[in-house]
């Protein structure tokens, strides 16, 4: 069948982007394999810019309000309030389920499919999918994620020279006992508490040491008291390796966004604000018939979340570094904000 726009992976970027070019007035096709509600380990906290984003789209998931964001360590903490309006927690779940019914509602055509191959023909981009069908449009936009088959496919995966980092994420039941994001700083790992409901929190562990969820939470000796006895509401998620490289966002007719154009850290906990992003230009580029255009707008997007994600994962690998983290921002709350509120406007 034929469109104007096929989108690989139909996670919450993917979701996002057909919106956007359904908006613009492209039919558009979606391709995910998975069905139903997809969940995914990661922090679930959206900035206040992903959460306007998400508002103009005419998309509004529930969740739990957030006001800011908490550093901790033992005996300090460093708090800054969003300036640019509430964020939100919500369930990737949630969050899904709210994007691929106003894609349906929008006229965006998904599909349970698996892309397989990518043949480009002229000015014509070829998808053939796992039931042995194809599709054809005139750009393609992989929103395939993380390990991205699609960037696989076409060369554009580069290695990464740096010590890896992976995430685990679970639920608990309990009553938030903050309305802000707490990232709790530990020897080797950090933890990050986002309330997603009135009585659901999750709990993500980022580190670059491989050990089970609860050996990481071990770190935490005020955030592990605070869940004794709280029930956990599932299972463990995990992801990674964090850091993808990509050798190009364009590739010909083919755009890569979010997590499938490269991925420094979920330090930071921008990746759904920079996806949206990221599909609002390669969209914007494929309207104005100038695919090429979409490589220096993602330059763009990426140098302010990508100079300090990469600055905080450098600086933490140093055992004295991560000791001084929290205390110098709460020594220079100035100096926190500045960065928060860098992230917290991105949409």
């Amino acid at each position: 069948m034929t469109a104007d726009l096929i989108v690989v992976g139909g996670g919450p970027v993917g979701l996002g982007t057909a919106l956007y070019a359904a908006r613009a007035g492209l039919a558009t096709t979606v391709l995910e394999p998975r069905e139903g509600d997809i969940d995914k380990a990661c922090g679930e906290g959206l900035l206040p810019g992903g959460l306007a984003a998400l508002a103009q789209l005419g998309v509004a998931p529930a969740g739990f309000e957030l006001t800011g964001i908490t550093y901790r360590a033992p005996g300090v903490r460093a708090t800054v309030a969003f300036r640019a309006g509430p964020g939100r927690g919500v369930r990737r779940t949630v969050l899904h389920g709210a994007l691929r019914a106003a894609a349906l509602g929008s006229g965006v055509r998904l599909r349970s499919c698996a892309a397989t191959a990518l043949e480009a023909t002229g000015d014509r981009v070829v998808v053939h999918c796992a039931d042995g069908s194809h599709e054809v449009a005139g750009g393609v936009i992989a929103a395939d994620g993380l390990h991205s088959p699609t960037r696989r496919r076409l060369g554009l995966d580069r290695p990464s020279e740096r010590r890896q980092r992976f995430g685990q994420r679970r639920h608990f039941r309990i009553e938030p006992w903050t309305d802000r994001v707490e990232v709790h700083w530990g020897p080797r790992a950090e933890a990050y508490v986002t309330p997603v409901a009135d009585n659901l929190v999750g709990v993500a562990v980022l580190s670059s040491e491989r050990a089970p969820y609860t050996t990481h939470l071990e770190q935490f000796p005020e955030l592990s008291e605070r869940l004794q006895g709280a029930p956990a509401a599932g299972g463990v998620r995990g992801a990674g390796p964090l850091r993808q490289r990509c050798a190009a966002p364009v590739h010909g007719r083919v755009l890569l966004v979010g997590d499938a154009s490269g991925y420094v850290d979920a330090l930071t906990g921008e990746g759904i604000s920079l996806g949206l992003a990221h599909g609002r230009a390669a969209v914007d580029a494929i309207v104005r018939g100038r695919p090429e255009s979409y490589a220096p707008a993602w330059r763009s997007l990426n140098r302010v979340p990508y100079a300090a994600t990469g600055l905080l994962v450098r600086a933490t690998r140093a055992s004295w570094v991560r000791e001084r983290i929290v205390p110098a921002a709460a020594a220079a709350p100035w100096l926190f904000g500045a960065a928060v509120h860098r992230l917290e406007a991105m949409s």
